[in-house]
């Protein structure tokens, strides 16, 4: 899949600036492009531009242009969201599909379609609209839940169960994860050269770098394992962790041993992740006292809204204000 020959100009150009001047991965660009060309396709099919029952994947965009772009209402774009509601199929390759995009992947194309129309108005070089069709298009709303994580015993549990064939460099992921807060593709993206005395250069989403300073038990832990490594990279290789084939190690893998060792440890592996340990860092350093602004810049977000998912306060906190109350003695007289 190459968006480069697989889409018009008008969709290329919207994606080109997002991958040139906004600097998004070729995974976010991907995205895009899968999301604009399934609106598109769904256009074509309810405006009776193809022959009926023609399979969707099989519908060209190539020939969609600036004054079909240009014709889309706003009500075009609330039928596509209802049939993403109500008849698009999931798991297409798997015999238990059903119907409807869940509300977080509907807002994801809302908001796609949303960023190519307000491209379109204030950014192109080329066709610029005189108005924006989507400008007052809301998002699906999205329930609220907190993110799960674990507590300090069940990390502390976590971290004093590691063993087997790799667990210097296991115990030292495990590590990062609960006191960095670092994500999986930057875990195994970082470099031996990225290592700093105290800090360790972190590439980011959007290609962003950022400085992580370690505390003491991460430095201990990158030490034990750094020993380890000596005897089995090879001198050109330069990636910090490696797999048994002393290579980078993938995400998958990453994945793979985290939830490997929540089981060991007898957490349950189908409910935790590695996704949660970050979680589990942030809400941690939080209930340290950590500040939700100097959280924002450690776990790298744009936007300090994602970042407040993490000042939740656990039930154990709740409990607690309910007996404070001035009024938790009183009892009714018999």
């Amino acid at each position: 899949m190459d968006y480069r020959t697989e889409s018009p100009e008008i969709i290329r150009e919207f994606l080109f600036y997002h991958e040139t001047i906004k600097v998004h991965s070729k995974k976010t660009i991907d995205e895009y492009f899968l999301d604009l060309r399934s609106f598109f396709r769904f256009l074509k099919i309810s405006k009776k531009l193809v022959p009926e029952n023609t399979p969707h994947n099989e519908i060209s965009i190539m020939d969609i242009d600036f004054a079909f772009v240009e014709a889309v209402t706003i009500n075009d774009i609330y039928e596509y969201l209802a049939y993403l509601t109500r008849d698009k199929k999931t798991q297409q390759n798997s015999r238990h599909s059903t119907y409807g995009l869940a509300a977080s992947s509907r807002a994801r194309k809302t908001a796609v379609i949303r960023s190519f129309y307000k491209y379109l108005t204030l950014k192109s070089n080329n066709n610029r609209l005189s108005k924006n069709p989507v400008a007052d298009l809301d998002s699906p709303k999205l329930r609220k839940t907190l993110p799960r994580f674990l507590t300090l015993d069940e990390s502390t549990k976590l971290l004093s169960n590691v063993d087997g064939v790799n667990k210097e460099r296991d115990f030292c992921i495990l590590t990062l994860f609960l006191n960095c807060g670092l994500r999986r593709s930057e875990l195994a993206n970082i470099n031996i050269s990225d290592i700093r005395e105290d800090s360790i250069r972190v590439l980011g989403k959007g290609n962003k770098e950022r400085d992580v300073y370690i505390n003491d038990a991460c430095a201990d832990a990158l030490n034990d394992y750094l020993v380890e490594r000596k005897k089995h990279a090879t001198k050109d290789e330069p990636a910090l962790f490696l797999s048994s084939r002393r290579k980078r190690i993938s995400t998958s893998t990453i994945h793979s041993l985290v939830k490997k060792h929540l089981k060991a440890a007898g957490l349950d592996s189908t409910k935790y992740s590695s996704h949660k340990l970050r979680h589990t860092a942030a809400t941690l350093m939080l209930k340290g006292g950590v500040d939700v602004r100097t959280l924002q810049e450690l776990l790298g977000h744009e936007n300090l809204n994602t970042t407040q998912i993490y000042t939740h306060i656990d039930n154990e906190d709740l409990r607690d204000a309910a007996m404070r109350s001035p009024l938790a003695g009183y009892k009714k007289k018999k």
